[in-house]
């Protein structure tokens, strides 16, 4: 990673949004330079964009702000409780209403621009992040300079499948303590982080108590699964799009299959691809100066 000046770190701070929710959030760096919306996957807060990862982005010369999405972290916590029967039917391709949808969370990103005054900004999301920034540029082409998705998919259920092996996992139920939560986000952190890079079980620890002290919600997570399963194929919309593009995936994902990046990369005109051999669900420190480097020159095209 680069050595670089300090940068300019904000509190973190409360947003009201005329979608009905309030988003927490923190910038790095200065609010002249160009403006990069970092959005985080399922029951991810916005601390998972680490802060050395943002200021590294920063020191590249982009004003970071990252925040936690609705139902994570010290957002607000929405309401409709979601059964397990109502996630198989959506899982399955039934017809379900979901509390909200992937376009609700892409409102919230675009809302946090406006509360902060920008007319138009980069954006990089990750895994469900990924899926809420394409539904952004989509949405609204015009406020997005460039895009960066990061280890997800286009919607269409023929790609991006999670492996088999890891729904008993992911499906049982964390005890509602903090140790049990972290037991439960190492089993799981495992089976899904990078081969390649594997941080220390201390580096994991304290990420999930920074987690859990964040605030958790089981209902959160599980209203965000529906809107995540039962997101549009966005291909053919992401094929009208003229916006400069990269998608990174990692060749050990199990959690959302390379086939999610290759179809994202396939279906936007013009868009870089780049795999990463040995990572896997997750963002390793050692890969945080390739990120950097490749966002920067993602949006270099830009202008």
């Amino acid at each position: 990673m680069s050595t670089h000046a300090p940068v300019a770190v904000s509190a973190e701070l409360l947003a009201p949004l005329p979608t009905g929710v309030e988003v927490c959030y923190q910038t790095f760096g200065q609010p002249e330079h160009e403006p990069l919306l970092l959005v985080m996957g399922l029951g991810g807060p916005m601390t998972w964009w680490d802060a050395a990862l943002c200021e590294e982005l920063a020191s590249r010369g982009f004003y970071v702000i990252r925040y936690d999405n609705r139902d994570t972290g010290r957002s607000t916590r929405c309401e409709g409780r979601v059964a397990s029967h109502s996630l198989v039917r959506a899982f399955v391709g039934a017809r379900t209403r979901p509390p909200y949808s992937m376009a609700d969370l892409a409102a919230d990103g675009l809302a946090l621009l406006d509360h902060l005054g920008i007319e138009s900004a980069h954006l990089a999301g990750v895994s469900m992040g990924g899926m809420i920034a394409q539904t952004i540029a989509i949405d609204a082409p015009e406020r997005v300079r460039s895009l960066t998705s990061v280890m997800s998919t286009t919607g269409r259920r023929s790609v991006g499948w999670q492996h088999p092996s890891l729904l008993p996992t992911l499906l049982v139920r964390r005890g509602p303590d903090r140790d049990s939560y972290i037991a439960g986000a190492l089993k799981v952190w495992r089976l899904i982080g990078s081969p390649a890079f594997q941080p220390t079980e201390e580096e994991l620890r304290s990420r999930a108590g920074d987690t859990y002290d964040r605030g958790v919600s089981v209902q959160g997570v599980m209203r965000q699964m529906m809107a995540v399963l039962t997101q549009p194929d966005r291909s053919a919309a992401l094929h009208d799009l003229r916006i400069p593009t990269l998608v990174v995936h990692g060749l050990a994902d199990r959690m959302v299959h390379v086939s999610g990046g290759r179809a994202t990369a396939a279906a936007i005109p013009g868009a870089e691809l780049l795999l990463i051999d040995g990572m896997g669900h997750d963002l390793p420190a050692a890969l945080f100066d390739t990120f950097a480097t490749a966002i920067r020159r993602t949006a270099d095209r830009a202008s």
